[in-house]
C-alpha cells in the first residue's frame, strides 16, 4: 500500500472526508470549489543551512510539486531575522486527492537526484529541528487562492485562535459577511482564507495577506482601523474580540527569490 493510499483510507475511514466536504455546506456558494492550504514551517538545525533547503525546494521539491499540478508554491523567510533560523511554505491544493498525492515526492527519480544533499544529509548533520504542518480550507467567502500581483515584496501570515469551534465559526462568518469587503477597499490584499481543519492551535482561521512594500502594508492597516463599517462590526455583540479570538499571532515575511507567490 502506497504512503497515498493509506492517508486516503485513513482519512475515509475516520470519516474526515464527509465532515470536510460538507463543511458549511448551507453557506457555500453555488459553484465555488474550497481549494486547501497546507503551511509548512522548517526550523532549522542552523542559519547555514537555509541553503541546503533553499536548493532542494528550488531545484527539487518545487518543481516535483508542479509536475503533480499543484500550483503557486510559496516559500517564505521572517523579515526579521530570528534566533533560530526558519522557512515557511505555502502549498495550495485544489482536492484532498491532490493533497494525499503529494506525500509520494519522494518516489519522483528527478526529485531525488536533484534534492541529495538534502534527502541524504546524515542524522548528525540534519538540515532542519523539525517541521510543522497544519491543512486548512478555504472559506466561503474566499473559497479559492487569490495570486498576488508580481512584485509583491511584503506578506503578513496571520492565526486567529478561537476559545471554542463555535466562536472559530463566529470569526469566519464575521469575514463572509463583511470584514472580507473592508479588507478589500482597505489595501488588505488576501492571498488566501483558511480554516484549520488538521494541525495546532485549533479552533483558528488563518490567513496571508500581500503588500507591496511595508509602506503599503502600514497605510493599509490604517486605513483599515478607521472604516466606519469596520468600528461597527468589531463592536456588534457576537462578533466582539473579547467573545470569539483568544490569541493573534501576526508573522511578517519576505519572498524568497524562487518563491512562486
Amino acid at each position: 500500500m502506497t504512503r497515498s493510499t493509506f492517508l486516503k483510507s485513513t482519512v475515509a475511514a475516520s470519516g474526515l472526508v464527509g465532515v470536510i466536504q460538507n463543511l458549511h455546506a448551507a453557506d457555500e456558494p453555488s459553484g465555488a470549489a474550497r481549494e486547501y492550504f497546507e503551511i509548512r514551517k522548517y526550523t532549522l538545525k542552523s542559519p547555514e543551512k537555509q541553503g541546503v533547503l533553499d536548493a532542494y525546494l528550488k531545484d527539487a521539491a518545487i518543481p516535483a510539486l508542479n509536475r503533480l499540478g499543484v500550483r503557486n508554491v510559496g516559500v517564505f523567510v521572517p523579515e526579521k531575522a530570528e534566533a533560530t533560523a526558519v522557512v515557511y511554505v505555502v502549498l495550495r491544493y485544489s482536492s484532498l486527492d491532490q493533497f494525499a498525492k503529494s506525500s509520494e515526492l519522494l518516489t519522483d527519480a528527478a526529485l531525488q537526484q536533484q534534492g541529495a544533499a538534502y534527502l541524504d544529509a546524515p542524522a548528525a548533520d540534519a538540515v532542519y529541528e523539525r517541521v510543522e504542518s497544519w491543512l486548512t480550507q478555504g472559506i466561503a467567502g474566499m473559497p479559492a487562492m487569490a495570486v498576488p500581483a508580481k512584485g509583491s515584496q511584503v506578506y503578513q501570515l496571520r492565526i486567529y485562535e478561537s476559545p471554542s469551534e463555535k466562536t472559530g465559526r463566529k470569526k469566519i462568518e464575521m469575514f463572509n459577511i463583511g470584514e472580507l469587503e473592508i479588507f478589500k477597499r482597505s489595501g488588505l490584499n488576501a492571498v488566501f482564507f483558511g480554516e484549520t481543519i488538521v494541525g495546532p492551535l485549533m479552533p483558528n482561521l488563518t490567513y496571508m495577506l500581500s503588500f507591496s512594500d511595508a509602506a503599503a502594508k502600514d497605510q493599509a492597516w490604517n486605513t483599515f482601523r478607521v472604516d466606519p463599517e469596520w468600528t461597527k462590526l468589531k463592536t456588534t455583540p457576537g462578533f466582539t474580540d473579547k467573545e470569539i479570538v483568544s490569541r493573534i499571532t501576526n508573522i511578517v515575511l519576505v519572498p524568497t527569490p524562487y518563491s512562486q507567490i
